[in-house]
Parts: structure tokens; sequence; C-alpha cells
């Protein structure tokens, strides 16, 4: 269920009753359906994720682990639309700042004990502790949680956050200022409940095999770092009955290019196409072959902070090197997946969102780069002085491809020279996190689908605005836009002034490029932020 701004703020008082109360719909397999005998879905991710603790999953694969091991307050559907899990329904006062949601009785962890609204209570307390350190804790403030600030600095305890179990089956959320899209952030894994006497139980080790209580559809029964991760049917999920595929092994392997040959001969259901492999693949496999909007946005980073590169603080030379990125040729050339060229943060389709006039989008290539020459001979470099960059990005055949191509553009149309350095996963956003690079790659994907979820990573104290930029007019306008009738107003000018200071340099909005099995049914193509469940799919007989 989508709202506009003005249809939530006109029905703050109404009981928001979301599709159904039982079994949720899209999980229904047609009575025709040639199931198959074995219901294992296998799917291939380049990176091992850093961590499945709800309170801690930072990345999209981590985040799709999650979803399948616990349930959160809501759900999507395969259009993208909210719809129940833990929680049946729920109210919001006049004001906007008190939700109360009224949590579903059959809802059981997976030891068999009832899901409460005092797990909520204590997951939310935990996620914003600076005790867990979670890098994912700010979620909790851009939630606009009642003392959320204030906790995550330890200015406050835990307990003074705005999150309170009524009684069992009713949780109350007080919010510091109204936000319109606040239900629509609960799909997120830093929202999901986890069960206090667990952690307590194992400590750092409960999120293992064996150890792990969780309420989501699945249980997890094997994890090897680096290699595989299986998850298994849990018996005490409330739909179970409804579930199909019994068995979801997510694969690690690093090379993109081995993942599709493994797939091809049969060992994967889906996989990530190699850069510029799709229009091929969709001639050869046109029911396998998939390009769809997927609400994330490709961009590079610049290290803004103080001890940063000195000549990268000159707004000539950073604007001089994103006019000089060809954006036509790496989504045309390199990628050829369906992405489209990116010279503004937000995905192009986020709901509402109205994409903003940037100069640099109606000049021709050639007007770019002669302009960037200008500012970069502005800035004092040149043939006689060049600039020399390290460009960091993380192990992936299409970073490198997409790396290669734009150290290309720099060097022909600037006389720059590039170093490029390709790092595991977790040492890359570890580099990230503390200053150790000078431009990176970056990809962020939608937690919910409104432009804020993009642009608050502009914001000066985002916990992912790893270039540290800093602009007081971007941050009044963010903190602005949260309770604006018209906030698009506020996002355009955010835009506006990225693509003058350029902080990071928007590359290209992303499109989900996959080879996904003929046999799985219910894959949520329609949902913008390929939010997928594996209890919602089924596996038909290979014809």
């Amino acid at each position: 269920m989508t709202f506009t701004r003005r249809h939530l703020m006109a029905s703050t008082a109404a009981l928001m009753v979301l599709s159904g109360t039982t079994a949720i719909a899209q999980s229904e397999v047609p009575a025709d359906a040639n199931l198959a005998a074995d219901q294992t879905f296998t799917y291939r991710v380049g990176d091992e994720s850093p961590s499945i603790d709800p309170g801690k999953v930072e990345d999209v694969d981590g985040s799709d682990v999650v979803r399948d091991l616990f349930e959160g307050l809501y759900n999507q559907d395969a259009d993208g639309n909210l719809v129940p899990g833990v929680a049946l329904d729920h109210t919001v006062s006049d004001d906007g700042l008190t939700y109360t949601f009224n949590l579903r009785e059959d809802a059981m962890w997976s030891n068999g004990e009832p899901v409460t609204a005092g797990d909520f209570v204590y997951a939310w307390k935990r996620a914003a502790s600076p005790e867990l350190a979670s890098p994912y804790s700010w979620f909790i403030e851009l939630m606009s949680i009642e003392n959320a600030s204030a906790v995550i600095a330890g200015e406050m305890e835990p307990d003074a956050l705005g999150v309170t179990a009524i009684d069992d089956t009713t949780l109350e959320v007080k919010l510091s200022t109204p936000l319109p899209y606040f239900p629509q952030m609960l799909t997120h894994g830093t929202t999901f409940p986890v069960l206090q006497s667990n952690v307590e139980e194992f400590g750092d080790a409960w999120t293992q095999p064996g150890n792990m209580v969780s309420n989501g559809a699945y249980v997890l029964t094997e994890l090897v770092p680096g290699e595989r991760t299986v998850r298994e049917r849990n018996e005490m999920y409330w739909d179970n009955e409804n579930t199909t595929i019994e068995r979801v092994v997510k694969l690690v392997v690093p090379d993109e290019n081995v993942a599709l040959t493994r797939y091809l001969a049969g060992e994967l259901d889906r996989t990530d196409v190699p850069a510029g492999q799709f229009p091929r693949l969709s001639e050869e496999y046109p029911e396998q072959a998939i390009s769809v909007p997927e609400a994330c946005s490709y961009y590079y980073m610049f290290n803004l902070r103080e001890n940063g590169p000195e000549e990268l603080k000159d707004e000539r030379v950073r604007n001089a090197l994103s006019l000089a990125v060809d954006r036509d040729i790496i989504v045309d050339a390199v990628l050829a997946g369906g992405q489209k060229p990116a010279y503004y943060f937000s995905h192009w389709a986020t709901a509402g969102f109205e994409e903003p006039e940037i100069a640099a989008a109606s000049m021709t290539q050639e007007e770019r780069n002669a302009r960037a020459v200008e500012l970069l001979e502005e800035a004092g470099y040149g043939s006689d002085n060049p600039l020399t960059i390290d460009l960091v990005y993380n192990t992936n055949e299409s970073h490198k491809s997409v790396a290669i191509a734009v150290s290309q553009m720099w060097k022909q149309t600037l006389g720059v020279e590039t170093t490029l350095s390709n790092q595991e996963w977790q040492t890359f956003l570890d580099a990230r996190g503390s200053g150790d690079f000078d431009v990176a790659r970056g990809g962020w994907c939608a937690d919910y689908n409104e432009a804020s979820t993009f642009l608050d990573l502009m914001q000066s104290g985002s916990g992912y605005n790893d270039s540290k930029y800093v602009n007081e007019e971007v941050d009044q306008l963010l903190a602005d836009a949260k309770t604006s009738e018209t906030p698009n107003e506020q996002y355009t000018q955010v835009e506006q002034i990225i693509a003058e200071e350029m902080p990071i340099i928007p590359i290209y909005h992303y499109a989900a490029v996959d080879m996904l099995s003929d046999q799985i049914e219910n894959w949520p193509v329609n949902n913008f932020e390929q939010n997928w469940y594996s209890k919602d799919l089924y596996k038909i007989e290979s014809e």
C-alpha cells in the first residue's frame, strides 16, 4: 500500500488496515502448478555479507538473508506494497507522532515462544545503542523515533527510545516529528525483532547455526563464511502451510562469469548477468534474462575529510572529473543491461520523485568534455602538472569494467593518471569508512521507496556519508523535507546543490539484470526495491 504524503497526513486518525490478516495472497501456489519434487532455491552472491544480525545488517545480500530468517512488522508484496507481517494493522494519532501497532497472536519464534511487542522494543533499543555500535544505528534516527539521536550519541540510555510494549500484542512508537513514510521503513532488517534471551545466551555467536532463534519463514542451518549459507523452512512460522520452497542456498561465487557458467550448467537458479552480456543472453534465453528498474544508484565518492587529498577539495576538480565521465558509453557499451545515465543521485523511478533539471544532463558529451578541460585548467592542472588519483572499488568484474572505462575517459580528456585498486568487500567497507581512499566506488540501494532514502546520505551526520560532505543548507533542506507537503521542492534543491558542489559523481541508475531459472515462479519483478521473500516463491518441474 503506497500513500502520498498528503494522503497520510490527512488520514492519521484512521485505522490503517493492510491487505488481509491471515495468509498473504502472493505466497499461494496455483492448484494446477506442476511443482518440482525438489523445492530448493539456489542463488549466487559475489561477496560474503558482513553480518546477518538484524541490528547490524548493512548490505543488500545480507538483507535478503535476514528477510527470510526474521519477519518485521510489515512485508512487501510482489509489487512493493505493504502487507501484514507480525503486525496486522496500525493506527496513527491526529498529530502524526504516535503509531500503535496491533500484532498477530500466532507469530512464533523458531523455539516455540510467542513473538511479542517486547521483542521489537528490545531489538530497536539494541540497534540504537552505542554498545552494539551498529553501522545502521543511524536508520533508527532517520525513522524520527523519539530520543533516537540522543540514544545513539550516548547522551541518553536506550530505555529512553520512544518505543513501548503496551502489552504482548500492542506496540507503541512515538516520533519526534511526523514522518509520513514511516510505515514503509518497517520492512528493513534493522526494525526486525530479536529475542533477548537468545542474544544474551550466546553473545556474539548468537547468529550461528544451531544458536540462532528466528521468527521468519526460515531458520539458519548452515553458514560457511565465504562459501555458502543455507536456510530451511521454519515449522513454527505462522504461515508455514503456505510456504513452498523448502531450502534456500546462497553460494558465494566472486567471479560473475564463473557464476554464469554454473547457472547455465543448472547449478544455480539465479545469478547476476556479467557486464555487457545481457543483449546476447536475452536473445539466447529470453525467458530467463531479466532487466527491470532497481532502486539503486551507482556513484563515485570523493574523500572530503580534512586529511583527504587537497586537490579534491576544489569543486572545480570534482566537477571536471564528473563531466569527463561519458555515462552513455558506460550504460550502453560497458554494462548494456538497461541501466540509465545518472546526473543526479536519487533513482529516477523512485515513487513520487520529480526529476530535477541538471545543467550537465542537457549538454552533449563534447560540451561536457570541453567544460571539464576548462575547469581543470582553472584549478591549476594540466600536462605540466597532471592530476593523479587512486580509485578503489570492491572486487567485481562489473565494477572493474566501469573503473577501467572511467579511468580511460579521465586520461583521454583530462590527462589524469588513475591508479585502480580492487579490495575484498569487508576491506573495502573499512577503507571507505575510515577515509583510506581518494575516490571510491559507491552503490546505494533504497531502504524504502522515497527519495529521502538516497538524499539523506548527503546529510552531514549520515552513517554512510563516507565522503564526509558537510553543507548546512543541505542539512536544513533535508530536515524541512521530512514534514513538507511538497518535499520535491527540497529534494530538487538538494540535487542541484550536489550537482554544483559534486561531493559524489552519480554515474548510473541501476537495473536488476539477472538470469532467473524458468522453474522459479513468483519472482517480484515489479517490486522496485527488488525485495524478495523465499516464502513467496515456488519451483515447477523443468519442461
